[in-house]
């Protein structure tokens, strides 16, 4: 405790503590650089689902002219049903993860659940039955217990212990700069790239899952070994 609180007392300070920030994004380990592109990916596509899923079941699923029809309304209502389905599969399938990892290994059951979040997102395209829609999102369910969880485990082998908290904290800027670029950008590729196409975007999103999902399969998932006893 007398070493802890005598490297806090070094490194009071904004000026300090940016720096530490920024030498520590310079010295990242390899595996949180190989995640930083799973995270991007994966967020990006995540993205794509919440701006236009309602839109795409409203006019692809029940076929509503315009956004003053009632099948309107009762699209975006049953895309909030969908969105209550993923989380309740999330809350399931999260206790059947961690048996998923030892059996298999982190990296696998990771790429393994994004697959089936991306099959979800991809197969709205073909669906016009809603309740077809739920077995879609049991495959975004799935993917989203796993991204809540085992990016942050395999990430928290490679890190030194002294700066867990600051790569843990660093780690979270690959879930907002995807946010940014969304934000951003995603309106621009609509109107010029997919012509306002809600479903082709949800489509895109599942691309994406796919793309994190091979990502993947190039990061180095290293376990820490225990702390010797004393």
């Amino acid at each position: 405790m007398d070493a802890f609180h005598r490297m806090k007392s070094e490194k009071t300070g904004i000026g300090r503590n940016a720096a530490e920030i920024f030498h520590s994004i310079a010295q990242m380990p390899q595996t949180m650089k190989q995640l930083a592109w799973v995270q991007i990916c994966t967020w990006l596509g995540l993205f794509c689902m919440w701006l236009y899923f309602p839109v795409a079941v409203a006019r692809n699923v029940f076929g509503a002219p315009d956004e003053s029809s009632l099948l309107y309304t009762q699209g975006i209502e049953w895309a909030g049903i969908c969105f209550a389905m993923y989380s309740a599969v999330c809350f399931a399938f999260s206790f059947v993860l961690p048996m998923l990892a030892r059996v298999t290994s982190r990296k696998i059951t990771h790429t393994t659940c994004l697959l089936c979040g991306a099959a979800g997102l991809l197969s709205v395209a073909v669906i016009h039955n809603k309740e077809l829609l739920l077995l879609s999102m049991t495959g975004v369910g799935i993917a989203w217990a796993s991204i809540l969880s085992m990016p942050y485990a395999i990430l928290s082998g490679s890190l030194p212990p002294q700066k867990t908290g600051v790569y843990m904290g660093i780690f979270n800027f690959f879930i907002v700069i995807p946010e940014i670029l969304a934000s951003l950008g995603l309106g621009w590729v609509m109107a010029h790239v997919l012509n306002n196409n809600r479903l082709a975007a949800v489509v895109a999103g599942g691309i994406f899952l796919i793309l994190a999902a091979i990502l993947t399969q190039r990061v180095q998932d290293v376990t820490r070994a225990p702390a010797a006893e004393t």
